[in-house]
């Protein structure tokens, strides 16, 4: 800890001895605006600068441009008017010497004919996709940075939301209305996405930690229940990320360093300035050994080790449209050794020694064209890449020497064409019509030692699929007050044929500017991991049986309601609740408490056959939001859930899922401070609270696991029964930002102490061979981490 604070030391005496000298920067503030709906440049915006003074300010030009100069660096919210569309508030800009601020905004045309009256709307309670009714929030990168316990990841940040819970320290899982975390869907840049984390493994959604550097992220949207018909193959929540475009006027530089994130270059500037292409490349390599070495604990003792690389080059406006080209690619692995582990390992085993590696690729192009002023094609085609390869082995306790007894290999490539067609068709009527295709290519292979010295082949797969998935949505506006988003999403899996057609519908009333209602209806399908169709049983005569091929989708039905009541400037209340009912969940043939509702949260693959669909399960709850919005230095976030999640497996028993927490909650809070004559430095802390409900386990059976040797849980009679204590940590992140004012530079430093109290959260209730009794593993203690940044 010591080492750890005198690194800090330097680097702040750093910043601070080179904004010595006075002389005042300030910096450029620019974007795009558009019509919402049609995508059209919108010609004579005004746009202001509410805090400024004097006032500072601009108009578009004919292509929808901006640029307002010598902005003083601070936080401010921008004001855009413009006949017949409603004025728009973009809160929390934040303007450093370091830095140009780029913006796209979309302004939304008023329903009502009657010009003289003036529509509010406010960015700060919005999301990007305009078509949502209910359940769906955006996210900006500022608060992904700026929020403790963060860890730069936008899993994690959404663990602050309502509904959504993440007690696990080792992994980012998100846990949607008690929804297993493999029903999400992640999207980036319109391509679906398996898994965007290192250490990702087949079947999960989430991992140790992200893949995807939150520093080329723009504003994007979280959903969590009844999204727009456009999102399909998904039961829980969707991810729709974007990365951001480079500076298309000015070369500029970000340098990072984390204990835990490693160290970080990100380049991006201008390649044609009169066609507004540009470029923007970001490195990411990891230091998790430096991290341990300055004690700083991981979870296990082994070192991980993980790298990653994004990039996006747009190619600015053409004759044909505009092109993007996209990408994101990382790798990861890590080993367990035996004799390298202690007690408070959250992974390792005493008697084995493991290895994984993990890689991960996305690369994709977009094509943007528009057919007249109201309509445009958007279409991107690309791929997705995933590979993992784990081994295990034994090790005998008398020579020490070791055996192979598991060889598990995956190469998964997703082939994907979204293309869509979007047309405004008036100021009230809106259509979006699309279609996603996915060629995946399956490359499985997984074989375990059995006790007889012979290998059982549970996996040998090599072939492709499809999935299909087509989508129409129509929002109407009835006036200013009225909404309705309605459509139908459906999908087709080549496979085994598996179809469905999923209606989608929300209205939204505005009552007045302070109160609003929104309610909505989803039906929602998703297919099954892809590692659960191809497991293969063995049969007596030693032959094979792939008993899992011909299952159908999950189906759930989400039924939505909310209130929303904007009480004062700069607060919000809202209220939700919600009951999904979902069916056709593979459970065991035979009577079983087993149910796939359970998995997606853990390394292992579902070791699984002989499955049906006739599983059921409910998740219902009420949920409350109070927010302050970052306004006159200081901010605030509430949240609470309250929330049941159930299921039956062929054994026709309700058990609780292994994700029923019961009830979550989150209090945040915090506050920035301006420094200097000219106020243009800042500090900034941020305090958060979280408790959630322990998840119920099935207790292990003490005595057939130490005559096994190896752990073996009860019998089904007793699944899910028994509950993990309340998961409680308190994460407090501190830092300074200085502005230069000689040069064009500006620099951060940042603590995030996370469980500062130093609770012991249960991880586990396992067996122990070594010990021969059940022991407790507990999840990280005191978690301390900092993080330097540069732009220049």
């Amino acid at each position: 800890m010591k080492k750890l604070i005198l690194i800090a030391m330097v680097f702040t005496f750093f910043g601070i001895s080179k904004i010595a000298i006075a002389q005042n920067q300030t910096q450029i503030v620019k974007g795009t605006v558009l019509d919402k709906q049609s995508q059209a440049p919108l010609l004579g915006v005004n746009i202001i600068i509410i805090g400024t003074d004097p006032i500072k300010g601009g108009t578009t030009d004919i292509d929808g441009l901006f640029k307002i100069s010598d902005v003083a660096p601070g936080r401010y919210d921008l004001k855009l008017s413009y006949v017949g569309y409603k004025e728009l508030i973009i809160p929390n800009v934040v303007v450093t010497t370091g830095k140009e601020v780029s913006v796209d905004i979309g302004l939304e045309e008023n329903v009502n004919e009657i010009k003289e009256i003036i529509v509010t709307s406010n960015k700060k309670n919005e999301t990007i996709n305009e078509m949502t009714s209910v359940s769906g929030r955006s996210f900006s990168m500022e608060e992904v940075n700026r929020y403790a316990g963060g860890r730069s990841d936008p899993s994690r940040l959404a663990a602050n939301f309502a509904g959504v819970s993440s007690p696990d320290d080792s992994r980012n899982d998100i846990v949607i209305r008690g929804n297993s975390p493999s029903g999400v869907l992640w999207r980036i840049e319109g391509l679906n996405i398996p898994n965007p984390n290192h250490f990702s493994t087949i079947g999960t959604t989430g991992g140790p930690v992200s893949a995807i550097n939150t520093n080329v992220l723009k504003n994007s949207d979280f959903f969590t229940s009844a999204f727009p018909s456009e999102y399909g193959n998904a039961n829980a929540g969707v991810f729709d990320l974007g990365f951001r475009n480079g500076n298309a006027d000015k070369f500029e530089h970000t340098i990072q360093f984390g204990a835990l994130t490693g160290i970080e270059a990100m380049t991006e500037g201008p390649i044609n300035k009169s066609k507004g292409s540009s470029y923007l490349l970001a490195y990411r390599y990891s230091f998790t050994g430096f991290a341990q070495a300055i004690g700083i604990p991981i979870g296990t003792t082994a070192t991980p080790f993980y790298q990653d690389i994004s990039f996006k080059i747009n190619g600015g406006n053409t004759k044909a449209g505009r092109f993007t080209l996209f990408g994101l690619g990382g790798k990861s692995k890590i080993e367990f050794l035996h004799d390298k582990i202690d007690t408070t390992d959250l992974f390792a085993d005493p008697t084995k020694d493991s290895d994984f590696t993990s890689d991960i690729g996305l690369v994709g192009l977009k094509h943007f064209i528009r057919v007249n002023e109201k309509s445009y094609f958007k279409t991107v085609i690309g791929a997705t890449y995933s590979a993992t390869e784990y081994n295990l082995d034994t090790i005998s306790k008398s020579d020490v020497t070791s055996s192979r007894v598991l060889e598990n290999k995956t190469t998964h490539i997703h082939y994907s064409l979204n293309t869509s067609f979007n047309s405004k068709i008036n100021s009230k009527l809106f259509l979006k019509i699309g279609a996603i295709a996915e060629i995946i290519n399956l490359n499985l292979f997984y074989r375990t030692l059995e006790n007889n010295g012979a290998w059982n082949q549970r996996w040998n797969y090599n072939d492709f699929t499809e999935l299909l998935q087509a989508y129409v949505h129509v929002k109407y506006s009835f006036n200013d007050k009225l909404t309705l988003n309605v459509g139908a999403h459906s999908q087709f899996l080549t496979l085994n044929n598996s179809f469905a057609v999923e209606p989608r519908v929300g209205f939204v009333f505005h009552a007045n500017e302070k109160n609003s209602f929104s309610i909505g209806f989803g039906m929602h399908s998703q297919m099954q991991p892809l590692d659960v169709y191809f497991f293969r049983s063995i049969k007596p005569d030693g032959t094979y049986d792939q008993s899992n091929l011909s299952l159908g989708f999950t189906n759930s039905r989400h039924f939505v309601l909310g209130y929303e009541i904007l009480p004062v400037k700069d607060w919000r209340i809202k209220v939700e609740t919600y009951y999904q009912q979902l069916n056709n969940i593979p459970v065991s043939v035979t009577p079983s408490s087993f149910s796939m509702l359970n998995s997606g949260a853990s390394f292992n693959p579902v070791d699984q056959g002989y499955l049906k669909n006739s599983g059921t399960g409910t998740n219902y709850g009420i949920e409350l939001t109070i927010e302050k919005f970052f306004s006159k230095g200081y901010y605030g976030l509430i949240t609470g859930s309250l929330y049941e999640s159930k299921y039956k497996g062929s054994d026709g028993v309700e058990h609780n899922t292994a994700f029923n927490g019961k009830f979550v909650y989150n209090a945040l809070i915090g506050k920035e401070i301006k420094l200097g004559k000219q106020k243009q430095n800042s500090f900034a802390i941020d305090v958060k609270v979280t408790q959630a409900g322990g998840r119920y386990y099935t207790p292990v059976d003490l005595v057939a696991s130490q005559t096994a040797l190896t752990q073996i849980l009860k019998s089904d009679s007793f699944a899910f029964s028994q509950r993990n204590t309340n998961f409680f940590r308190l994460d407090v992140k501190a830092g300074f930002t200085f502005n230069s004012k000689k040069h064009k530079y500006a620099q951060s430093i940042f603590f995030d102490v996370q469980n500062v109290t130093n609770n012991k959260n249960v991880f586990a209730e396992r067996y122990n061979p070594v010990t021969n009794k059940i022991n407790t593993a507990y999840q990280l203690g005191l978690f301390p981490n900092f993080v330097y940044k540069i732009q220049f």
